[in-house]
C-alpha cells in the first residue's frame, strides 16, 4: 500500500496559493471596501432604526452574516475557477496522468481555495472590529465553523468547476442560488422577526442554518439550534465528498 504524496499535494497547493497571492492586494482590498459599505448602508440606515437583536447591537449582528457571505461566495468562487482552467486549458490530462490519487488531487485544490477563504473571513472580522464592538462566546466553535464551511463549500465549488462547460455557467450556481440563499437566510435579520407563515418557509432555506451555526459562536444564541446547525453542515459535507468520488469513479466530464 502507497503511503500520500505530500509533495503532489503540496505542488498543487503552492501552485492554487500563487495564483491567489498575483491577485493578493485586489483580494485584501475588496473585503475591506465592501464590509465597509455594509457597515455604512446597513449599520447607518437600518441600524439607526433597529438599536439591538436579541440584546445584541445589530451592527455587531451584521458581523456572522457578513463573515458567512463572503466565505461561500469566496470558496465556491476559488474552488471552481482552480480546478476549471486545467479543464480549459486540458492540463487536466496531465493532472489525471500523474502519479498522485485523486483524493490528493482534491486535498490540494480545496485546501487552497479553502486557505484563502479562511483568511479573507479573518480579513472582514478584523475590519468589522473597527466599526462595532466584538464579542465572541465560543472562539473555538468559531473557528471550527470557519474551517468546516470553508471546506464544505471549497468542495461544492470543485464540484461546480468539474461541471460547468464554459465560463458562463461558472457563476449559475453563486449568482441565482448561493447569494439569494444567503440574503435570504438571516445574514441581515432575525428570521424570528419574520411573520408566519414566512418565518416556517425560511426553515427550508439550508443557508438558515450555516449563519445560526455561526452566529452561535459569537453569541451564544441563533435562530435554529446548534445542534441543526452541525447536523446540517456535515450532511451537505457528506453529500459533497459523495459526489467527488462519483465523479471520479465515473470520470464525469473529465475524461472527455
Amino acid at each position: 500500500m502507497t503511503g500520500i504524496n505530500f509533495h503532489g499535494i503540496w505542488a498543487i497547493y503552492r501552485f492554487e496559493m500563487a495564483r491567489t497571492l498575483r491577485t493578493l492586494w485586489q483580494s485584501i482590498v475588496t473585503p475591506v471596501i465592501t464590509t465597509s459599505l455594509y457597515f455604512i448602508v446597513f449599520g447607518g440606515a437600518i441600524g439607526s432604526r433597529i438599536d439591538s437583536i436579541g440584546s445584541v447591537n445589530y451592527g455587531s449582528f451584521l458581523v456572522p452574516g457578513l463573515i458567512m457571505l463572503s466565505l461561500l461566495t469566496q470558496s465556491i468562487a476559488n474552488a471552481s475557477i482552480g480546478i476549471y482552467f486545467p479543464k480549459f486549458t486540458g492540463t487536466i490530462f496531465e493532472l489525471l496522468s500523474a502519479p498522485i490519487s485523486a483524493l490528493e488531487l482534491v486535498v490540494g485544490y480545496v485546501g487552497a481555495a479553502a486557505t484563502k477563504s479562511i483568511v479573507i473571513g479573518l480579513i472582514i472580522l478584523a475590519t468589522s472590529a473597527l466599526f462595532v464592538p466584538l464579542r465572541i462566546d465560543h472562539p473555538a466553535a468559531m473557528l471550527a465553523f470557519l474551517v468546516l464551511t470553508s471546506v464544505t463549500f471549497s468542495m461544492f465549488g470543485f464540484i461546480i468547476g468539474i461541471w460547468a462547460k464554459g465560463f458562463e455557467q461558472l457563476n449559475i450556481v453563486p449568482a441565482l442560488l448561493v447569494t439569494p440563499l444567503t440574503f435570504l437566510g438571516g445574514a441581515f435579520y432575525s428570521i424570528d422577526m419574520l411573520p408566519q407563515p414566512w418565518r416556517t418557509v425560511s426553515l427550508f432555506n439550508p443557508v438558515v442554518y450555516l449563519i445560526s451555526g455561526f452566529r452561535w459562536a459569537f453569541f451564544g444564541k441563533g435562530d435554529v439550534d446548534i445542534a441543526w446547525s452541525l447536523g446540517f453542515t456535515g450532511v451537505f459535507l457528506a453529500l459533497c465528498l459523495g459526489l467527488i468520488v462519483a465523479i471520479f469513479r465515473t470520470g464525469y466530464r473529465l475524461k472527455s
